[in-house]
């Protein structure tokens, strides 16, 4: 058999994400610009009726209400068809319980991509994994169109929704407080205050004179912004 070495091509963190029009399960779409002024997450799928998918969908719906009050929107992809789309939606919601979640509809968008256009666009297709369907990505695009995260996963690894919201909000809070935010980081916990752009200011900071900011080294300091300031700031954007 010969190697795939096709070249797989898609946009970059900093882009301007594709536009394109799709019909959906919840009708047409032009993405991105049908949602301007919120943030989505624009995620791929492999298949219909496929476990792990299943699985994905599940807790997706399960946790769109707490993506809505973050400001962000879920639009889902495969390169099936639309009605195998709804047909195996309609068998969730009537037939599959899984870790406590039953009964569950999806309510967000599911794109039919057979001709493959829009995967091969944002290079959901990895040839070296599978040639005919996409792989388990995440696109996060802010609300003037701009890709800020990409998460790739294989087909066979089921994805972290704990993890794809902890993103968003820290997206959110960086975009809000001017911070970055350290390994692991959650809400209260302390973020990263950029570096000094003077001198003058690295020394304050190491001196303990600038307020709030505490710093481990020169180049490394923090701030604390409690929880409730956190939560209260970036859900309501």
């Amino acid at each position: 058999m010969e190697e795939v070495n096709q070249v797989v091509s898609m946009p970059r963190i900093g882009d301007q994400a594709p536009e394109f029009k799709a019909k959906t399960t919840q009708g047409v779409i032009n993405y991105p610009s049908d949602y301007k002024g919120s943030w989505t997450i624009l995620f791929s799928h492999p298949a219909d009726f496929t476990p792990v998918c299943t699985s994905e969908f599940m807790a997706f719906a399960t946790m769109e209400q707490q993506f809505e009050d973050a400001n962000c929107k879920l639009v889902g992809l495969s390169v099936d068809g639309l009605y195998s789309h709804i047909a195996w939606l309609r068998n969730i919601k009537e037939k599959i319980e899984y870790k406590g979640m039953k009964n569950v509809e999806v309510k967000f968008p599911l794109i039919e991509d057979i001709t493959m256009d829009v995967a091969k666009m944002y290079g959901m297709i990895q040839p070296n994994e599978d040639t005919t369907k996409a792989v388990r990505a995440v696109f996060y695009v802010d609300p003037k169109g701009v890709i800020r995260t990409i998460i790739y996963y294989p087909l066979s690894v089921g994805r972290n929704f704990d993890e794809l919201y902890r993103v968003l909000i820290a997206l959110k809070t960086t975009d809000e407080f001017d911070v970055a935010t350290p390994a692991d980081w959650r809400p209260g916990d302390d973020v990263i205050v950029p570096p000094a752009g003077s001198c003058n200011t690295a020394e304050t900071r190491m001196k303990g004179k600038e307020s709030g900011v505490e710093c481990i080294d020169w180049f490394f300091c923090t701030k604390k912004i409690d929880k409730e300031t956190v939560l209260k700031t970036v859900l309501k954007k």
